[in-house]
Protein backbone atom coordinates (compact mmCIF):
# COMPACT_ATOMS: atom_id res chain seq x y z
CA UNK A 1 0.00 0.00 0.00
CA UNK A 2 2.78 2.50 0.78
CA UNK A 3 4.33 3.49 -2.55
CA UNK A 4 7.15 5.39 -0.84
CA UNK A 5 8.21 2.40 1.26
CA UNK A 6 8.35 0.20 -1.86
CA UNK A 7 10.34 2.85 -3.71
CA UNK A 8 12.71 3.33 -0.77
CA UNK A 9 13.44 -0.38 -0.28
CA UNK A 10 13.13 -1.78 -3.81
CA UNK A 11 13.34 1.18 -6.18
CA UNK A 12 10.28 0.21 -8.21
CA UNK A 13 7.32 -2.13 -8.14
CA UNK A 14 9.30 -4.39 -10.48
CA UNK A 15 12.15 -4.35 -7.95
CA UNK A 16 9.75 -5.56 -5.26
CA UNK A 17 8.41 -8.32 -7.50
CA UNK A 18 11.97 -9.41 -8.36
CA UNK A 19 12.88 -9.41 -4.65
CA UNK A 20 9.92 -11.71 -3.87
CA UNK A 21 10.92 -14.05 -6.73
CA UNK A 22 14.55 -14.13 -5.55
CA UNK A 23 13.51 -14.73 -1.93
CA UNK A 24 11.29 -17.69 -2.85
CA UNK A 25 13.88 -19.20 -5.21
CA UNK A 26 16.45 -19.01 -2.42
CA UNK A 27 14.02 -20.71 -0.03
CA UNK A 28 13.91 -23.74 -2.34
CA UNK A 29 17.62 -23.91 -3.08
CA UNK A 30 18.74 -26.17 -0.24
CA UNK A 31 16.16 -28.77 -1.25
CA UNK A 32 17.21 -28.55 -4.89
CA UNK A 33 20.87 -29.02 -3.95
CA UNK A 34 19.93 -32.11 -1.90
CA UNK A 35 17.96 -33.52 -4.83
CA UNK A 36 20.85 -32.86 -7.24
CA UNK A 37 23.26 -34.65 -4.89
CA UNK A 38 20.87 -37.60 -4.68
CA UNK A 39 20.53 -37.70 -8.47
CA UNK A 40 24.31 -37.70 -8.83
CA UNK A 41 24.72 -40.51 -6.26
CA UNK A 42 22.13 -42.55 -8.17
CA UNK A 43 23.53 -41.66 -11.60
CA UNK A 44 20.21 -40.05 -12.55
CA UNK A 45 21.30 -36.48 -13.24
CA UNK A 46 20.30 -36.91 -16.90
CA UNK A 47 16.99 -38.65 -16.16
CA UNK A 48 14.10 -36.48 -17.45
CA UNK A 49 11.81 -37.23 -14.51
CA UNK A 50 14.54 -36.52 -11.97
CA UNK A 51 15.31 -33.17 -13.61
CA UNK A 52 11.61 -32.26 -13.65
CA UNK A 53 11.26 -33.28 -10.00
CA UNK A 54 14.23 -31.09 -9.04
CA UNK A 55 12.76 -28.11 -10.87
CA UNK A 56 9.21 -28.36 -9.61
CA UNK A 57 8.77 -30.42 -6.43
CA UNK A 58 10.53 -27.98 -4.05
CA UNK A 59 7.66 -25.58 -4.78
CA UNK A 60 5.30 -27.88 -2.87
CA UNK A 61 6.80 -26.61 0.39
CA UNK A 62 5.90 -22.99 -0.41
CA UNK A 63 2.57 -22.72 1.34
CA UNK A 64 1.01 -19.74 3.08
CA UNK A 65 -0.43 -19.57 6.59
CA UNK A 66 -3.70 -21.10 5.40
CA UNK A 67 -1.89 -24.04 3.80
CA UNK A 68 -2.49 -22.73 0.26
CA UNK A 69 -0.09 -22.50 -2.65
CA UNK A 70 -0.76 -18.80 -3.15
CA UNK A 71 2.79 -18.30 -4.45
CA UNK A 72 1.76 -20.28 -7.55
CA UNK A 73 -0.48 -17.41 -8.66
CA UNK A 74 2.30 -14.89 -8.05
CA UNK A 75 4.79 -16.99 -9.98
CA UNK A 76 2.41 -17.33 -12.95
CA UNK A 77 2.16 -13.55 -13.16
CA UNK A 78 5.92 -13.19 -12.70
CA UNK A 79 6.65 -15.59 -15.55
CA UNK A 80 4.19 -13.84 -17.85
CA UNK A 81 6.03 -10.57 -17.31
CA UNK A 82 9.65 -11.65 -16.90
CA UNK A 83 10.28 -14.61 -19.18
CA UNK A 84 13.16 -14.13 -21.54
CA UNK A 85 14.01 -15.93 -24.77
CA UNK A 86 17.42 -16.72 -23.27
CA UNK A 87 17.24 -20.15 -21.68
CA UNK A 88 17.05 -20.17 -17.88
CA UNK A 89 16.83 -16.40 -17.57
CA UNK A 90 14.12 -15.09 -15.28
CA UNK A 91 15.18 -11.54 -14.53
CA UNK A 92 17.39 -12.11 -11.49
CA UNK A 93 20.36 -14.11 -10.32
CA UNK A 94 19.55 -17.78 -9.94
CA UNK A 95 20.59 -19.52 -6.73
CA UNK A 96 23.21 -22.27 -7.09
CA UNK A 97 20.76 -25.21 -7.02
CA UNK A 98 18.43 -23.74 -9.60
CA UNK A 99 21.35 -22.68 -11.81
CA UNK A 100 22.76 -26.22 -11.68
CA UNK A 101 19.33 -27.65 -12.47
CA UNK A 102 19.01 -25.32 -15.45
CA UNK A 103 22.41 -26.60 -16.67
CA UNK A 104 21.23 -30.22 -16.37
CA UNK A 105 18.02 -29.38 -18.22
CA UNK A 106 19.78 -27.44 -20.97
CA UNK A 107 22.25 -30.30 -21.51
CA UNK A 108 19.33 -32.72 -21.81
CA UNK A 109 17.55 -30.36 -24.24
CA UNK A 110 20.61 -29.86 -26.44
CA UNK A 111 18.52 -30.66 -29.53
CA UNK A 112 16.54 -27.42 -29.06
CA UNK A 113 17.45 -23.79 -29.59
CA UNK A 114 17.64 -21.61 -26.47
CA UNK A 115 14.32 -19.96 -27.26
CA UNK A 116 12.58 -23.31 -27.85
CA UNK A 117 14.05 -24.77 -24.64
CA UNK A 118 12.96 -21.67 -22.69
CA UNK A 119 9.46 -21.86 -24.19
CA UNK A 120 9.13 -25.51 -23.15
CA UNK A 121 10.38 -24.71 -19.66
CA UNK A 122 7.89 -21.85 -19.25
CA UNK A 123 5.06 -24.05 -20.58
CA UNK A 124 6.01 -26.75 -18.06
CA UNK A 125 6.06 -24.14 -15.29
CA UNK A 126 2.55 -23.06 -16.16
CA UNK A 127 1.38 -26.69 -16.11
CA UNK A 128 2.78 -27.20 -12.61
CA UNK A 129 1.62 -23.85 -11.25
CA UNK A 130 -1.85 -24.40 -12.68
CA UNK A 131 -2.08 -27.65 -10.74
CA UNK A 132 -1.18 -25.86 -7.50
CA UNK A 133 -3.47 -22.88 -8.09
CA UNK A 134 -6.46 -24.87 -9.34
CA UNK A 135 -6.17 -27.59 -6.72
CA UNK A 136 -5.97 -24.99 -3.94
CA UNK A 137 -9.00 -23.14 -5.37
CA UNK A 138 -10.99 -26.37 -5.76
CA UNK A 139 -10.06 -27.55 -2.28
CA UNK A 140 -11.23 -24.25 -0.77
CA UNK A 141 -14.53 -24.37 -2.64
CA UNK A 142 -15.17 -28.04 -1.87
CA UNK A 143 -14.91 -29.00 -5.54
CA UNK A 144 -11.68 -31.00 -5.28
CA UNK A 145 -12.64 -34.42 -6.60
CA UNK A 146 -9.17 -35.84 -7.17
CA UNK A 147 -6.47 -36.87 -4.75
CA UNK A 148 -3.62 -34.37 -4.90
CA UNK A 149 -0.94 -37.07 -5.16
CA UNK A 150 -2.70 -38.52 -8.22
CA UNK A 151 -3.11 -35.10 -9.82
CA UNK A 152 0.54 -34.29 -9.09
CA UNK A 153 1.77 -37.55 -10.64
CA UNK A 154 -0.36 -37.03 -13.74
CA UNK A 155 0.89 -33.45 -14.10
CA UNK A 156 4.53 -34.48 -13.67
CA UNK A 157 4.12 -37.08 -16.42
CA UNK A 158 2.66 -34.40 -18.69
CA UNK A 159 5.55 -32.07 -17.88
CA UNK A 160 8.16 -34.71 -18.70
CA UNK A 161 6.43 -35.40 -22.03
CA UNK A 162 6.17 -31.69 -22.88
CA UNK A 163 9.73 -30.85 -21.88
CA UNK A 164 11.68 -33.75 -23.28
CA UNK A 165 9.81 -34.83 -26.42
CA UNK A 166 12.43 -34.88 -29.17
CA UNK A 167 11.97 -32.96 -32.37
CA UNK A 168 11.21 -35.50 -35.08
Amino acid sequence: GNHHAVQYHFGTREGLVQAIFDYRMNQMDARRLEMIAQAEREGRQNDPRMIADIIFLPQLALIDRQGDHSYANFLCQYLLRNSDAEFGRFGGNLPAGLAKTMQLLRKRLDFLSDSAAQRRLITACFMFLNLLAVYTRDLESGRANEDFAEALEDTMRQIVAALFLPNT
